[in-house]
C-alpha cells in the first residue's frame, strides 16, 4: 500500500516565452522499441531517454504486455523518478499547467496509442515557438483534446454517482468499473467530501482502488483480484440498517419523482445506461413507496390549521 500523489494540474499559468528555450535536440539515431513499467512516472523516463539517446519511438509499451517482432530488442527503461520530475517540471517551458495536466489525463484514459501520442505531442510543442493547445488542425492535438473531454466526463460521473454501502466494521465501500482509470482524479474529490468516515472505493476493471482511514489516501491493491468480480458487498458483511437506507433512499426518489413531466431519452442522455448500476435508485424495488395516508390534511374544515 502507498500514499496516492497523483500528478495534475496545480494552476493556470501560462508558459515562459518560447524564446528563452534551447531548441529540442535532432532525433538523428535509429528509431527504437522502448518499454517500461507501465507507470506515468516510467513513461517520462522514457521520453528522457529518447532526447538523451537521440532516437524517435517506434513503438512505446508497458513491458508486461509489449508486443515485439522477431529480431527486434526493446529498450526496457527502469522508471527514474528524479528524471521523471525533471521531465515533468521541464514541460512547462513549453506548455502551461492545463495543457501539461491534459497529458497526464490522456495517459489514464488507457487509450491504445497514448505513449506514442504523448510523445508526439511534447515533440510539436518542443519544436514550436508558439503553443499549441489549440493548434486544431494538427490531428494529435484533436486527439489530445477529444480524450481529455471524455475523461473529464468520466471524471465528473463518477463523483455524482458512486453510491457507498455501509460494512458492519463502519467502512463505507464502493465497488466501480469505468470505462478509463479515473481512480487519480477523483481521490481529492472524495477525501474532501468525506474526510470524517473510512471508505474505500474499488476498480474492478483494474484490481485496485483508494483506501481512506481518516488521515490520508492510499492506492490498494488485493492478492485475489479474481474474486472481485461483483459490484456489491456481500450481503453477511453489510450494517444491518443498509437495506433499509437503500429502501428510504428509493422511496424518496419515487416520492419527488413527477411521472408527467419524464423524459427518458433526456435522462438518459444526462444519465447513462451504463452507470444506472450504482444507482440504488435505478435496482428494483423491494417495496413500493406508498404515502403515509395518516398524515394527510383532514377532510373537515373545522380541523384545518388556517
Amino acid at each position: 500500500m502507498r500514499k496516492l500523489t497523483p500528478i495534475r494540474s496545480s494552476g493556470n499559468a501560462a508558459a515562459p516565452a518560447a524564446a528563452g528555450r534551447r531548441p529540442a535536440p535532432e532525433l538523428t539515431a535509429a528509431p527504437r522499441d522502448y518499454t517500461y513499467d507501465g507507470t506515468f512516472e516510467g513513461l517520462l523516463t522514457v521520453l528522457f531517454t529518447i532526447y538523451d539517446w537521440r532516437a524517435a519511438p517506434s513503438s512505446i509499451q508497458p513491458e508486461a504486455t509489449a508486443q515485439t517482432g522477431l529480431f527486434a530488442q526493446p529498450a526496457h527503461r527502469e522508471t527514474d523518478e528524479a528524471l521523471a520530475t525533471r521531465v515533468w517540471d521541464g514541460l512547462l517551458k513549453t506548455m502551461d499547467h492545463e495543457a501539461r495536466a491534459r497529458l497526464y489525463h490522456v495517459f489514464l484514459s488507457e487509450d491504445p496509442e497514448r505513449e506514442l501520442l504523448i510523445f508526439r505531442y511534447i515533440d510539436l510543442a518542443l519544436r514550436t515557438d508558439r503553443d499549441i493547445s489549440e493548434n486544431y488542425a494538427n490531428a494529435d492535438v484533436r486527439r489530445i483534446q477529444r480524450l481529455a473531454q471524455q475523461m473529464f466526463r468520466e471524471k465528473h460521473r463518477m463523483e455524482a454517482f458512486v453510491r457507498f454501502e455501509k460494512s458492519t466494521d463502519e467502512l463505507f465501500h464502493a465497488t466501480i468499473d469505468p470505462d478509463f482509470d479515473v481512480l487519480p482524479l477523483i481521490a481529492a474529490h472524495f477525501t474532501k467530501r468525506y474526510a470524517d468516515q473510512r471508505w474505500l472505493i474499488y476498480d474492478r476493471r483494474r484490481y485496485y482502488g483508494l483506501y481512506y482511514d481518516l488521515t490520508h489516501t492510499d492506492v490498494v491493491k488485493f492478492e485475489n483480484s479474481s474474486a472481485q468480480t461483483s459490484t456489491s458487498v456481500s450481503a453477511t458483511v453489510l450494517d444491518e440498517r443498509e437495506p433499509l437506507f437503500k429502501l428510504l433512499w428509493q422511496s424518496y426518489f419515487d416520492h419527488v419523482n413527477i411521472p408527467e413531466r419524464k423524459n427518458l431519452k433526456l435522462h438518459r442522455r444526462h444519465i447513462p445506461l451504463r452507470y444506472w448500476k450504482y444507482l440504488s435508485e435505478k435496482q428494483p424495488r423491494e417495496m413500493r413507496f406508498e404515502p403515509i395516508r395518516n398524515k394527510r390534511p383532514p377532510r373537515d374544515p373545522n380541523l384545518r390549521l388556517e
